[in-house]
């Protein structure tokens, strides 16, 4: 993807541009002057090569996204600490709410206790949740068996003919 196509692609954001990887050499000879040996050696080369310019070029947009989502995060960040400061309010006012009926000592004595409750109730839910995290099996369990089939040797796998 050229320079151009990146910022013609709609996000606002303009990734840097991957540097061209050439895959074949100017100065190699014709596919019919290699060994074959040669033209394996030159298509792995090839692969590699494009696997990596791939993930680079994944990254970049990828480091692109994180940031674009990182600066929105900060107004939810905000929303969040605009509303923590505006429940202390909320309970002032249950409190004066309760002092109508009761001793404004006892009102905000209700307060406090239904705010502990609360806290407990929260902070169990919490324990129950993270309990429940487990390790990625399924993930292990196919990184296993990638590496396994990367230690196999040619001479491990049955013959075809």
């Amino acid at each position: 993807m050229t320079s151009a196509q990146h910022k013609g692609n709609g996000s606002g954001a303009e990734l840097p541009p991957v540097a061209s990887i050439p895959l074949t050499d100017d100065s190699a000879s014709t596919a019919a002057e290699q060994s074959i040996g040669g033209l394996v050696r030159e298509a792995t080369t090839h692969v590699s090569t494009l696997i990596r310019a791939e993930l680079e070029l994944a990254k970049l947009e990828l480091k692109g996204e994180v940031r674009k989502g990182l600066k929105g995060s900060v107004y939810f960040v905000l929303a969040l600490a605009v509303l923590g400061f505006s429940m202390f309010f909320l309970f002032f006012f249950l409190g004066e709410l309760l002092s109508v009926w009761l001793y404004r000592w006892a009102a905000f004595g209700i307060v406090f206790l239904l705010m502990l409750g609360a806290a407990g109730l929260f902070g169990f839910l919490g324990y129950r949740k993270v309990r429940k995290i487990r390790a990625p099996e399924r993930t292990i369990r196919t990184m296993r068996e990638n590496a396994s089939i990367a230690r196999r040797s040619p001479e491990d796998e049955p013959a075809q003919y």
